[in-house]
């Protein structure tokens, strides 16, 4: 079995596209999307029209609650934009996907953590900047899950951690942006310096599992300059060098 992960899109669809070519180019019997796919200032529309017709298995993230909630005065201008451009057949579908899925007995994927879409699983902030969270928090947060494996995203960052019980969680990092900052838990940024696209592919081999995190290059400066037209300059940073500025 040999599983390609992708997560956080945010409508980032070359980046989405470079991803799917180099998954193709390794080969995996599928692709398995964990969510927050339209977020933001770039092609909600069309990455919505996109993963619809993929066929792959699809989460919601955070995002897609926030967007299907979005109203006038509320939310950030990311959901608004991405709710502005959809249509009655898009939101019909963000309706139907959910934050969590049981895909194997050994395989569960979800957002966050199995039980919260905005709660990171991996990681915690600590003076402004994310980074490896104790194991003590790691396994409360896995709460009564025993799968072997717990596919995760919603930080952006590519990690990887085997758990005292044997257990791994994986985070294929984001396909669409690689830095972002957050205040509404505490401010903090993501940052991974690099603007290429990320993704994980997980495969059971004799040996147990094993996960290979790859980053692909992409016409980056095409999506940053398209979030520079719509008057977002984090968004151009971010995708032109992986950093908040």
């Amino acid at each position: 079995m040999r599983i390609a992960l992708v997560s956080d899109i945010h409508g980032n669809l070359a980046a989405l596209e470079a991803v799917v070519a180099d998954v193709r180019r390794r080969g995996a019997d599928s692709i398995i999307n964990l969510g927050d796919n339209l977020s933001g200032p770039l092609l909600p529309l069309e990455t919505a029209h996109y993963l619809m017709a993929s066929g792959w298995l699809s989460l919601a993230g955070n995002h897609e609650r926030q967007i299907l909630a979005w109203q006038p005065g509320q939310g950030s201008e990311a959901d608004g934009y991405a709710h502005s451009q959809l249509t009655a057949p898009e939101f019909d579908w963000l309706r139907s996907l959910r934050p969590r899925h049981q895909l194997t007995e050994e395989i569960l994927i979800c957002h966050g953590t199995p039980d919260s879409d905005y709660t990171y699983f991996m990681e915690s902030h600590h003076h402004g900047v994310l980074s490896l969270a104790d194991a003590d928090d790691i396994a409360r947060r896995l709460g009564s899950v025993v799968s072997s494996v717990i596919a995760c995203g919603h930080t952006h960052i590519p990690r990887s951690v085997r758990l005292a019980t044997g257990q791994l969680v994986v985070n294929p990092g984001s396909v669409g942006v690689q830095a972002f900052s957050d205040d509404e838990s505490g401010f903090h940024i993501m940052e991974t310096g690099s603007p290429d696209a990320r993704y994980a592919i997980i495969e059971r081999t004799a040996s147990g599992w094993h996960v290979e995190h790859c980053c692909v290059p992409y016409d980056h400066e095409s999506m940053a300059a398209l979030a520079r037209i719509r008057g977002c300059p984090e968004w151009e940073a971010a995708l032109l060098r992986g950093r908040v500025k």
